[in-house]
């Protein structure tokens, strides 16, 4: 997939007025995303992203723990300079937009990676495994 084709599904997904507004979102939410992963995820994700959303990825340290899905978007909103609402909107609509990119086996690996709370980011249902 073409940055162009990434930055149109997020734009799509958005409603963002310009491919700017969507790529400076897009780059944004995949940085704070970036500082959630580590090893072997990471890196399987960067290999597919185009290269400058690549870059936006892989440019933060990674943490030693990823944070919980509300400190993400909590994030995402300082980063963004908006509400957490609209940062919420905005993790989402990349994050679903990403999801569709890597197909849903590396989605699973994703968030087999992150603290419960990100699947609703991610467009998925958040659901228990039966006990």
């Amino acid at each position: 997939m073409t940055r162009h084709s990434l930055l149109q599904d997020v734009r799509t997904l958005g409603s963002y007025p310009t491919d700017e507004e969507a790529g400076h979102v897009l780059d944004t939410v995949l940085g704070v995303l970036g500082s959630q992963l580590t090893g072997t995820e990471r890196c399987e994700l960067a290999a597919i992203l185009p290269v400058r959303a690549r870059a936006a990825l892989v440019a933060p340290v990674p943490r030693t723990e990823p944070v919980p899905a509300p400190a993400f978007v909590d994030t995402v909103a300082r980063s963004l300079d908006t509400s957490r609402t609209g940062a919420r909107w905005d993790a989402s609509c990349v994050l679903t937009a990403l999801a569709d990119l890597v197909g849903p086996e590396a989605t699973d690996r994703l968030l087999a990676q992150l603290p419960r709370g990100y699947a609703l980011l991610f467009g998925r249902a958040d659901l228990l495994p039966a006990a």
